[in-house]
Order: C-alpha cells, then sequence, then structure tokens
C-alpha cells in the first residue's frame, strides 16, 4: 500500500467523483478575511468539512446506549452554523463532501489538531473500497466544558491508502448497511 498525494486525489476527484465538492487546495480565511479551521487538498489528504446537520447526545429519556438496539430519540437534531456539545458528550454530524472510494483504496480519518487541541475528538471508521456517501462525524468533547463545532470549516483529513492489488470484495459488493448514507446517520444492525 501506499499513500496518495495531492496529484493523485486531485486526479481521482475531478475525472470520477471521489470527492464532490472538491475544494483544490487549503482554504483558510472565510470570504470577509477571518480565519477558519482549513479545509481542501493538502500534501497528502484531503480536509472534509461539517455540514450544519447535527445530532446532539442527550439523556433525557435514561436510555442506555446499545449499538445492537440504538434508540434515535436519544439525540436532539440541530441545523445551524454552530454546534454546542455539552460537557463529557457527543454528537453527529456528517460531511459536505459526499465521497465515492475507489476499489483498490482504504481510506483513514484523522481528526484536525485545532480541535484536538481543545478536547474534541473526531471519529470515524475507514471508508471501506468502494463505499460511498456522506461521511457520518462523530465528535467527542472530552472536557467538563461545553464546545463548539463549525458548520462549513474543516474537522477532520482523510489519508487515501491505495492497494497494490483489487481487493477480492468490496462494501459495495457486500452491500454494506451504511452505503450510500446522505444523511446523519445513526448506527443500523
Amino acid at each position: 500500500m501506499s499513500i496518495k498525494s495531492d496529484k493523485w486525489i486531485r486526479r481521482m476527484a475531478q475525472e470520477h467523483g471521489m470527492i464532490e465538492p472538491f475544494v483544490d487546495g487549503q482554504i483558510k480565511k472565510a470570504e470577509d478575511g477571518t480565519g477558519i479551521v482549513s479545509y481542501g487538498l493538502s500534501s497528502y489528504g484531503y480536509d472534509v468539512r461539517c455540514s450544519n446537520e447535527f445530532k446532539i447526545f442527550t439523556n433525557i429519556n435514561s436510555a442506555v446506549v446499545d449499538p445492537k438496539n440504538f434508540c434515535s430519540t436519544s439525540f436532539v437534531d440541530v441545523n445551524a452554523d454552530v454546534c454546542i456539545i455539552p460537557p463529557n458528550s457527543f454528537a453527529l454530524a456528517r460531511t459536505i463532501e459526499y465521497m465515492r472510494i475507489p476499489r483498490s483504496v482504504l481510506t483513514i480519518c484523522l481528526g484536525k489538531s485545532t480541535y484536538a487541541r481543545c478536547g474534541i475528538i473526531v471519529n470515524v471508521t475507514p471508508l471501506e473500497p468502494e463505499w460511498e456517501g456522506h461521511v457520518t462525524l462523530e465528535f467527542s468533547n472530552t472536557t467538563p466544558l461545553p464546545a463548539k463545532i463549525y458548520a462549513g470549516e474543516g474537522v477532520a483529513q482523510f489519508l487515501f491508502l491505495e492497494s497494490d492489488e483489487v481487493c477480492e470484495t468490496s462494501y459495495k459488493d457486500k452491500a454494506g448497511k451504511y452505503q450510500g448514507q446522505t444523511g446523519v446517520t445513526v448506527p443500523r444492525l
């Protein structure tokens, strides 16, 4: 396996729709000139943005968090430019970008250091070969204080690893349960 460069990512996005919409280069300032958490193409990865759709975890119903029987009423839906995550809690969101992963590629997500230095951890499982959709992001607020996530700004970096050979069975072949997801998607069994 080899990690792919900006040239490869650009070509795959432009010719094969791997990332839509695609931003060719790092955006570090808003249109009004104010600083933002950067997003777009980098040397060996792509920094994705967070949409304005959030599901904030709440325990008003005293539910048990069960991945085999997840209660969607454990979330409050919010559409906003900023999401406030309660202390020691988490929120789900999705990327603005729609991803189409090639059959020979595994994509790994890492959080951005700006958020990590504030105690906000981004978790995304690997994007398997031939998976496609909006990526559901999980933000954990590990602090005892409320924490902000900004919609429309960078939240995580994707690294693309290409294998020397094509996999025998892709996510699409398996008819994976999260294939083609378009909104913030809660756990499924």
